[in-house]
């Protein structure tokens, strides 16, 4: 038998190799081969938990990032790590190789959404904003809002977190988990309320908890920052004189109404711990997330001696020291509204 030279072996090996070599980096690294132009300027794809790489390129191939699924399905089995993919939501801004595509998705943190929560809302409200722009829905963050083990994770002494929904700017994981969105949430709460507001409390012989439910009814009052150490004044100088608070956003809470409307003298008759115009002292828990402007405001009111104030009609409030003081002021409210 003839023996071929080694040499005819390796240059036999070497043509066959060097194209295939080619072909296969062409294949995994070439960029938009087997992608499409990202149209106006790009396109957001969700990945869900529990969606194999299968229905993944599925997705991307539905909405035109890719032309074919199976190119991405060989380069997952070449490169295995690159078929754990997040859930999560996407924005695909270039065009992409078979094997950058992948890799980007895999190692790519997933979008972000930036959401403002007002101040005065209702726990119900957030959960509704919340589960409108994120991949939990709302009555998954409500359920987990009222998660007796949650909260005690969290050290917070109450039955949900109303009033504990700190207003402001966030930046949540689009795919996010109720829990997770909660965290983000409790972290921006823990990083005002912090040890000096705590040790402030203390010092008022007040609780947390307390805090946040008279720092809840002085948002409902106003939305008028500078008014506000005044109204909380006024609480808490009734408070002291065990007064009746007979706060009308606390009745507004038990009647189950999520925007003011007038209340009638029945109104204030209705049988609800909340009722402040017939149960003494604080109701128990916040009817809607304070701002830090009311939380400071009941931790560092005005010092003053009013009992008593009515809007004027203006946007502001008239306060006054004695029940007749008070009497004419609600007839200039009155006048004003004439």
């Amino acid at each position: 038998m003839q023996k071929i030279p080694l040499s005819r072996t390796f240059s036999f090996l070497g043509a066959a190799g060097v194209p295939t070599l080619c072909f296969l980096l062409w294949f995994l690294f070439y960029p938009g081969w087997n992608t499409l132009p990202v149209s106006e300027p790009y396109t957001v794809v969700t990945v869900k938990k529990g969606d194999s790489i299968r229905s993944i390129l599925g997705k991307l191939h539905q909405q035109r990032v890719i032309r074919h699924e199976r190119p991405l399905l060989v380069t997952a089995r070449l490169f295995s790590n690159l078929r754990n993919i997040k859930p999560g939501r996407y924005t695909i801004t270039t065009r992409h190789s078979n094997f950058s595509l992948l890799e980007w998705m895999h190692q790519h943190p997933q979008d972000e959404e930036q959401i403002m929560i007002p101040p005065g809302q209702r726990m119900e409200s957030v959960s509704g904003l919340l589960g409108s722009r994120l991949a939990a829905d709302s009555l998954s963050l409500l359920d987990a809002m009222r998660n007796p083990d949650l909260l005690k994770h969290h050290d917070i002494a109450a039955e949900s977190l109303e009033g504990y929904l700190l207003p402001g700017t966030y930046n949540f994981a689009w795919a996010g988990s109720p829990e997770e969105v909660i965290q983000t949430l409790l972290v921006h709460f823990r990083k005002f309320y912090d040890e000096t507001l705590l040790a402030e409390t203390r010092k008022r012989g007040l609780t947390e908890l307390e805090v946040l439910t008279l720092a809840s009814i002085v948002e409902a009052e106003t939305p008028l920052d500078n008014e506000k150490p005044l109204i909380a004044s006024v609480y808490l100088n009734r408070l002291a004189k065990g007064m009746k608070l007979q706060a009308d956003p606390t009745v507004q809470y038990a009647l189950g109404r999520i925007k003011p409307d007038r209340l009638l003298y029945r109104d204030l008759d209705i049988d609800s711990p909340y009722n402040t115009y017939l149960h003494k002292g604080l109701p128990p828990g916040p009817i809607c997330s304070p701002g830090k402007a009311s939380i400071r405001a009941v931790l560092f009111p005005a010092k003053s001696t009013y009992l008593y104030f009515v809007a004027t009609g203006n946007g502001g409030h008239y306060f006054a020291r004695t029940h007749s003081e008070h009497l004419k002021n609600v007839r200039k409210y009155r006048r004003n509204r004439e």
